[in-house]
């Protein structure tokens, strides 16, 4: 980001602070938020602060250091005081310009959007041709999507490119900045509004450019995810491998990695997805051993959704395989019981009922361990489990009545041999 700095004339303060007035800007409210972002500074126009006495000149550098220094240290009411100080003054257009600006940061830092983006808007009709119009834009634009105004935030981000453009060719290096910026918030504004196509496009532009101020790692992240979501898989693919060889410790390679058995599996890959899934559940806990949140997330999202997709696509030996290592996981029953009823039903759709009998009752038998707080979702998986497995006895029952004996004590004897395990 870029700070506007001293840049001088003196006329329609009064103007301005009657507007300001008008628009609540000096309701003074300080709530956290991140400090207010630093702008770059063009050269001040010294004829202008030559015009003002040393002593007044004192008196306004004063005011500006010291909200300045409030701004950093978070205290906001002082900061917003000394900026109206400012304004309220007798002081050179160049300082106004940077009382009005810094205030709107401020204003903004405080996430009162309203009346940062009135400040801001204020700013852009008292001087419609300045040079800081690009990043006046580019904060309007962000204020613009953070109160969920996707579109006007996109026509601020674009408006950035083309003011830019009016830059004197000496600032072509800050035009750049801003030119990039501007692109990387267009791609976010895509993804966080969930126009993936457009992300993606976006996204992939920006991977291919080397500048170091940019976050590589992110922006090729939100592209795999976007390439996924418009079911560009094999792009998603190429993209999320090489992610992993280059960023294997980053805190998002669990979300690429799922990402990658997705990739596969819409390519028709299901071996290679499975075993990213076994992958993750196998190698990432150890790299998540310090924060067991990010593990419970991970391991119950790509487990489950990758086990039950290819649950629902009748490849039931893979979905068991993962659902089985699943198990192995957490011994805590609120984990096991939902875990050990898939496993269930699928032995039953593998036509293996005795497995499926033996899932069954391990979730019944463990049932009153729950106690009376026992939540409903688990509280329906032991009633699903107590049915199944009645049903499947009975079935049993059935079967054996019109089967020779050998072939009945068979298959008691192998549930027997299951519940033993």
């Amino acid at each position: 980001m870029i700070r506007l700095t001293p840049h001088f004339s003196s006329a329609g303060r009064l103007v301005v602070l009657a507007a300001m007035l008008l628009a609540g800007a000096f309701d003074l409210r300080a709530q956290p938020s991140n400090s207010p972002g630093v702008l770059a500074e063009p050269a001040a126009a010294e004829d202008a602060t030559n015009a003002v006495s040393p002593a007044k000149l004192d008196r306004i550098n004063y005011l500006l250091s010291t909200a300045r220094y409030a701004g950093t240290t978070r205290d906001f009411v002082e900061a917003e005081t000394d900026y109206v100080k400012l304004l309220a003054d007798d002081v050179p257009e160049n300082f106004q310009k940077t009382a009005l600006f810094e205030l709107a940061q401020i204003v903004q830092t405080e996430n009162d959007l309203s009346r940062a983006q009135s400040i801001f808007t204020q700013y852009v009709q008292r001087w419609p041709g300045d040079e800081h119009m690009p990043e006046i834009y580019l904060h309007q634009g962000q204020i613009f999507r953070q109160m969920g105004l996707s579109d006007l935030a996109l026509t601020k981000f674009y408006a950035v490119m083309t003011a830019a453009l009016a830059l004197k060719n000496d600032q072509l290096p800050f035009f750049k900045r801003l030119v990039l910026q501007a692109q990387v918030e267009i791609a976010e504004t895509y993804y966080i509004v969930g126009k993936f196509k457009d992300a993606a496009d976006y996204y992939s532009r920006l991977l291919k450019q080397d500048d170091p101020a940019l976050d590589h790692a992110q922006i090729q992240f939100r592209l795999i995810h976007s390439l996924v979501s418009v079911k560009q898989f094999e792009e998603a693919a190429t993209q999320a491998q090489d992610f992993l060889a280059n960023h294997a410790d980053s805190s998002d390679a669990p979300e690429v990695r799922y990402d990658l058995a997705e990739a596969f599996k819409g390519q028709g890959r299901n071996a290679e997805a499975l075993q990213q899934v076994l992958i993750f559940l196998k190698d990432e806990r150890l790299k998540t051993k310090d924060h067991p949140e990010v593990w419970t997330y991970w391991q119950q999202r790509v487990g489950n959704e990758i086990a039950n997709e290819l649950y629902q696509e009748g490849d039931y030996v893979k979905a068991l395989e993962v659902y089985e290592t699943l198990a192995k996981l957490d011994p805590a029953l609120p984990w096991q019981l939902p875990v050990r009823y898939q496993v269930a039903i699928t032995y039953e759709k593998l036509l293996q009922p005795a497995e499926a009998i033996a899932n069954y009752r391990l979730i019944t038998n463990a049932a009153p361990n729950l106690g009376t707080n026992i939540s409903p979702g688990l509280q329906s998986v032991v009633e699903m489990a107590r049915w199944r497995l009645n049903f499947l006895e009975w079935q049993n029952r059935a079967e054996n009545f019109t089967q020779p004996d050998g072939q009945a004590n068979l298959t008691t004897n192998t549930n027997t041999s299951f519940t033993q395990k």
